[in-house]
C-alpha cells in the first residue's frame, strides 16, 4: 500500500533532520532575498555551510552587544525583558 504524503514526510524527517547532539532546533521562516544572498556569499567565502555562518554572526553580535552592558543589563538581556 502507498505512503500518504504525510507518512513520506515524516519518513523523510526521521532520516534527513536528525539532531544527534539533542541541542539543534529548527528555524523555519522567511528572510529577505538580498538576506539570503549575503548569508550564501558570506558563507561561500569562509568555506563554511550556511548553518554555521549564520551561528556564527548571531554569536558574535551578542558577545559585542553583552561586553557593552552591564551586569543588570546582561540580566535583563538574558530574561527576555529587556526591550530594543
Amino acid at each position: 500500500m502507498a505512503k500518504t504524503n504525510a507518512q513520506n514526510q515524516a519518513a523523510y524527517k526521521a532520516r534527513h533532520l536528525k539532531d544527534e547532539s539533542g541541542t539543534s532546533e529548527r528555524l523555519d521562516m522567511l528572510i529577505d532575498s538580498s538576506a539570503k544572498l549575503s548569508l550564501k556569499r558570506l558563507a561561500a567565502h569562509y568555506r563554511v555551510s550556511q548553518r554555521v555562518m549564520l551561528q556564527t554572526l548571531l554569536a558574535e553580535k551578542q558577545s559585542s552587544l553583552l561586553e557593552a552592558m552591564g551586569s543588570a543589563e546582561q540580566d535583563a538581556f538574558y530574561d527576555g525583558s529587556q526591550a530594543a
